[in-house]
């Protein structure tokens, strides 16, 4: 058992340090020797986020890809890991759950090493030592915030490991928690204020200070999140950018105020990206995969361009919506999502057409019969594989407002600000504002629960297809719900009788909201206790 630990140990800390190994210094034989200037800094802050948060090829890791572990989209693939825990066809033996866990914990062993050795390498201005120093421990605290989110304990080591820290017991999610938000206060103090002209996708006061935001609001921290959010709206940094559609294509994806922590081509060393593969069609010759696709009930969700829910509108059913998608909808949706009848690359989709490469049953199409015009830009259509420079969000102003938003709504604080936020992101949408104003009379009425349901829903649509879908479901406690129904697609009339893709069925049971640690994690780390239900 000793070997085996200290095997895990090496394991933890020095996996994943090739770039190291690869540097032409035939006399170094120690990490500290390979770690000696600003360079290495720089490398080691790079390399932390490329191998969990920016590699772009990366189809388990990708941010927008994490959508198919929810109602949101289906996954077609399963080696891709999103499928299976959105059906809930999984166990304590499935292969994902291994992945992520060694994957965070592999890379913590590595960020405690790398900080604890930051004083090493020479600096010629020790304000960059410090920049450095910070953004890899805001590193190593965005881990914890998905480790406990994802597995509730786990074990809590904040210096290099040995035989001793490798096999003590998981601590208690709280008292994670409990140390990380003040550990955060602390980081972002010593943060530079201001985005960076080179390398802005690596942490500064404020964006580092919005991911703060958001796991504060994930657990139920509804102070602190309100009070983080109003800090970046007051700081005066962001802004919503005026077209929401141009955001997500090569017209403002890398230009713009409104992107608060980014994925830009710096983030992965200038390589090319394949969200059109990804997300987008198989048309002609082109690279389209349809890896991951929209569900009908992510459609059904968007509200109408009025601000009311599909089945509460006096103008058409229920039935008309579903039927027409483009039928007096929230113009997110046509910007966010594309299927039968829309158009792309000049020519109509049809789904239906067994001629057509985006026939709904052929492998690279979309089982759905949707696909995300988010990150599908036209100008990738035919490039090799897809490929493409998108530059992407990983979290956007619009997060803060609907963050500050949601979080006095949790306290019954609804606010001038609240109902400011609300607008603002239904303004910049192209929303009916004569109607869908929340400061209008008709809401003057609404119950804490009434503003809830709106809040989610304007969250649901606003941040589709970028990620954050799964961990509301999972905090707000309705997986049991949402995830306990059909996968569905498209939706049409056949001989006068409503008709539904179903993609297949899914299943979500009370203990899902933990996941499972894999039964190897178990035998290697003694110290941690299977979750309940597995």
């Amino acid at each position: 058992m000793k070997n085996f630990i200290y095997f895990l140990l090496i394991f933890f800390v020095f996996v994943g340090c090739d770039d190291f190994l690869d540097k032409k210094d035939p006399t170094a034989t120690t990490f500290e020797e390979f770690f000696v200037d600003e360079e290495d800094l720089r490398r080691v802050v790079y390399s932390s986020y490329l191998d969990v948060f920016t590699n772009s090829s990366a189809r388990t890791t990708l941010f927008y890809m994490d959508e198919a572990k929810s109602d949101n989209a289906y996954s077609r693939v399963v080696g891709d890991h999103h499928q299976r825990i959105a059906n809930g066809n999984f166990n304590s033996n499935t292969q994902a759950f291994l992945y992520y866990y060694e994957l965070y914990m592999k890379h913590l062993g590595r960020l405690n090493t790398f900080i604890a050795s930051s004083d090493i390498p020479y600096v010629e201005d020790e304000s960059i030592r410090q920049k450095y120093k910070g953004i890899l421990e805001g590193l190593r605290v965005w881990h914890y915030f998905r480790l406990t989110a994802r597995w509730g304990n786990v074990p809590f080591v904040l210096e290099p490991a040995d035989l001793q820290t490798a096999i003590q017991p998981a601590t208690p999610k709280q008292i994670i928690l409990d140390s990380l938000f003040s550990i955060a206060d602390d980081i972002a103090k010593k943060l530079p204020p201001d985005e960076y002209t080179s390398d802005k996708y690596m942490f500064n006061k404020y964006s580092f200070k919005a991911l703060t935001m958001r796991y504060a609001l994930y657990n139920g921290k509804y102070d602190l999140a309100a009070k983080l959010a109003k800090e970046i709206i007051d700081s005066g940094k962001y802004s919503l950018y005026p077209i929401y559609g141009d955001l997500f294509n090569y017209k403002a994806c890398s230009k713009n105020k409104e992107f608060i922590m980014w994925m830009d081509m710096a983030s992965h060393g200038n390589s090319s990206t394949y969200s059109f593969q990804h997300l987008g069609p198989q048309y002609r010759t082109g690279g389209g995969q349809s890896y991951s696709v929209p569900t009908k009930a992510l459609v059904d969700s968007y509200w109408t361009l009025q601000g009311r829910s599909i089945d509460k509108c006096p103008l058409h059913s229920k039935e008309e919506y579903e039927l027409n998608p483009r039928l007096n909808r929230d113009p997110r949706l046509s910007a966010s999502i594309m299927g039968h009848g829309d158009f792309f690359y000049g020519e109509q989709i049809n789904i239906y057409n067994e001629n057509s490469p985006m026939f709904y049953q052929k492998l690279r199409s979309s089982k759905t019969g949707y696909w995300f015009k988010k990150f599908v830009d036209e100008a990738d259509a035919f490039k090799s594989s897809g490929a493409g420079t998108m530059e992407f969000p990983l979290l956007r102003y619009a997060e803060v407002l609907l963050t500050y938003a949601e979080a006095k709504i949790m306290m019954n604080d609804i606010d001038a600000l609240t109902k400011k936020c609300i607008n603002d992101i239904r303004r910049r949408a192209g929303l009916d504002m004569s109607i869908a104003d929340v400061t209008l009379p008709e809401y003057s009425s609404y119950t804490q629960q009434q503003w809830i349901d709106l809040i989610r829903n304007e969250r649901r649509v606003e941040l589709a297809c970028e990620g954050q879908r799964y961990d509301d479901i999972i905090r707000w406690k309705i997986a049991e719900d949402v995830l306990n129904k059909p996968c569905e697609g498209h939706t049409r009339l056949v001989d006068g009788l409503k008709e539904t893709l179903k993609v297949e069925d899914r299943s979500f049971k009370p203990y899902n909201y933990l996941w499972p640690f894999h039964e190897n994690s178990l035998k290697v780390e003694p110290g941690l206790k299977q979750n309940p239900g597995y």
